[in-house]
């Protein structure tokens, strides 16, 4: 890392026991999961016509943040087919979900692969095929969650339509699984974990609720664990699109999970449950991915009033704060050092002391927010769905270091790799680098 007194404590390692290669970004927000980029030499600001090095046009449309190896970055996209006006009524008409949805026809799900070096689209790969794809919400997309890259095998979850794993070297579909559907009200937001020898992901929809590992050699079914904790009686409120973390607790690996009104800990190995906690109020729908440090989990609740939990780990899991003053639904929460930084859906960004929950600053950023924020190259940097940047530095007073802009909106969330911002917006992929005029 840049700067040596951001680094998390090592006796609370975070980890997914992915290789901590400084020309690979994995998995959903890093190495680590955790949003933190060993990134130098980065750019504060830009637009379409500075630092930009190349600009790729992305056919058709997802969320799902860009994972990259060697000089090739791996996406997700769904290539959608329209469907007739009575059709799109019908099958609305038929969901239970009160919220605005979209409807597609057949849908092609497909891996991406950009070159690092030329920003060509050198690789266009269909994985999956639906034929009648559920109603998502008209923000979401089918191919939001981000896939896992690890030794020349992507990994790529679709949610209920499906698991693909794709030899990277020859392009070759190695397996498929299709075995657990959900009904998911809004569209697939979970992304899976790789940990040893299985790929995990977490199957919360509003009629079933369980966590889920595949053999990452055959895709056949390692372990399935459902949920035990009481929820609400209330199907739309039981439904979660979390991403799980793996941390070593204690000197063994601990899975935690967080799900609709709880969350679980695991055995990654086995699925055996450990514990779960209450979040006491309610909580549903959950779309960050938490992060930890100093001993404590730091996750948030989402919906309907979405809370910041600190959670202390040891010896007795716990709630030893919460935050609850415009906390994101969406976006993830970002540790560094002993600051932890939130960013609202409405572009209010907040800063807390880790340890107590002591607010240090709050500051309008503007805009709305779905990607989750970046630590790279002593820098924070947030990023807006009208397609704004801004870089921060981090600390206890807000100091504004730089903004860029680019078209189209920002929903996934950026990758920092040498001195290079990968930024996917909704039809493209750029590669932004400070070049000197």
């Amino acid at each position: 890392m840049p700067c040596a007194r951001c680094l998390l404590p090592v006796q609370f390692l975070c980890t997914l026991l992915l290789a901590a290669d400084p020309n690979s970004w994995p998995q959903f927000r890093g190495p680590a999961g955790q949003g933190h980029a060993d990134a130098v030499g980065l750019p504060a600001s830009w637009n379409e016509n500075e630092n930009i090095v190349w600009k790729c046009p992305l056919p058709g449309r997802g969320w799902s943040s860009p994972v990259m190896a060697g000089h090739e970055i791996w996406l997700t996209a769904a290539i959608e087919s329209p469907v007739s006006e009575a059709e799109k009524a019908e099958r609305i008409k038929g969901s239970t979900n009160s919220q605005p949805v979209s409807v597609s026809g057949r849908l092609s799900l497909r891996a991406l692969c950009v070159n690092r070096q030329s920003g060509r689209l050198v690789h266009n790969v269909e994985l999956l095929v639906e034929p009648r794809p559920q109603p998502t919400h008209t923000t979401n997309s089918f191919a939001s969650p981000t896939p896992v890259l690890e030794s020349g095998r992507l990994y790529c979850h679709f949610g209920a339509y499906g698991t693909a794993c794709l030899d990277t070297a020859t392009q070759r579909v190695v397996w498929t699984n299709r075995d657990f559907v959900i009904n998911h009200e809004n569209g697939p937001g979970s992304s899976p974990v790789v940990w040893g020898e299985v790929v995990i992901f977490h199957c919360d929809g509003s009629d079933e609720q369980y966590i889920v590992a595949l053999h990452k050699g055959t895709g056949k079914l390692a372990w399935r664990t459902a949920r035990s904790g009481k929820m609400n009686a209330e199907p739309q409120l039981k439904k979660s699109y979390g991403t799980p973390l793996v941390v070593e607790i204690g000197g063994r690996p601990q899975l935690l999970s967080p799900a609709a009104d709880w969350l679980y800990a695991y055995d990654p190995a086995s699925g055996r449950e450990l514990w779960k906690l209450p979040y006491e109020k309610l909580g549903f729908s959950i779309a960050p991915r938490p992060v930890a440090g100093h001993g404590m989990l730091f996750m948030l609740t989402s919906f309907t009033q979405s809370e910041l939990l600190a959670i202390d780990l040891a010896p007795q899991p716990k709630i030893a704060w919460r935050f609850a003053r415009q906390a994101p639904q969406v976006p993830s929460p970002l540790l560094v050092g002993d600051e932890l930084y939130l960013l609202g859906d409405k572009g209010i960004a907040t800063c807390l002391d880790a340890h107590t929950g002591q607010v240090h600053w709050t500051e309008r950023l503007g805009g709305n927010y779905y990607a989750s924020p970046l630590f790279a190259d002593g820098r924070i940097y947030f990023f807006s769905r009208e397609g704004q940047s801004t870089a921060i530095a981090p600390g206890k007073t807000f100091q504004r270091l730089g903004s860029g802009q680019l078209d189209g909106a920002i929903c996934a969330s950026p990758a920092a790799i040498g001195q290079a911002l990968y930024i996917r917006t909704e039809k493209s992929l750029y590669r932004v680098e400070y070049l000197k005029q």
